[in-house]
């Protein structure tokens, strides 16, 4: 009986549980899974920066145990091409992408999984980013602080 094999894509930077849960419910869908990951030149066309190199993104998506391959994706054009050469029978991507890939759908299966709430890669850049602004705010205080108590030692 032929595998059924599954394919999704995605730029998984700052790996989170939601990232997890995709890659679980895609695997769900079949028994081989392929996942595409998006390489730094690609992230850029798209208008995103990584914090983390597609290398290690990569190794990371990899030694997922639900992830059987690990390919690069490096254009829009690459999924058809994929699901032609790895004989793909369903490809999954997150619900953000709804009706975007329905061209596909008459070379395979598409399926678009909800995300997981309260949690996206942009959340924790936000939060990240927030927390750096706070920094320098608070950074400031404590050396007002320390002048303070040097002043109050002279």
């Amino acid at each position: 009986m032929k595998k059924k094999t599954v394919i999704t894509y995605g730029t998984f930077d700052l790996f989170h549980v939601g990232h997890l849960r995709l890659l679980k419910r895609a695997k769900e869908l079949g028994d081989y899974l392929i996942v595409g990951v998006s390489t730094d030149a690609f992230n850029a066309i798209k208008g995103k920066k990584t914090i983390i190199p597609y290398e290690q993104r990569a190794e990371i998506v990899q030694s997922i145990r639900y992830v059987d391959r690990v390919i690069p994706e490096d254009s829009w054009e690459q999924k058809a091409r994929d699901i032609e050469k790895y004989a793909v029978d369903v490809l999954v991507m997150g619900a953000d992408w709804q009706g975007k890939f329905d061209d596909l759908q008459n070379i395979c299966e598409v399926v678009y999984l909800p995300r997981t709430q309260g949690v996206s890669s942009s959340q924790l850049k936000n939060s990240l980013k927030g927390l750096l602004e706070i920094q320098p705010a608070k950074l400031r205080e404590a050396i007002d602080v320390l002048e303070q108590i040097l002043k109050d030692l002279e």
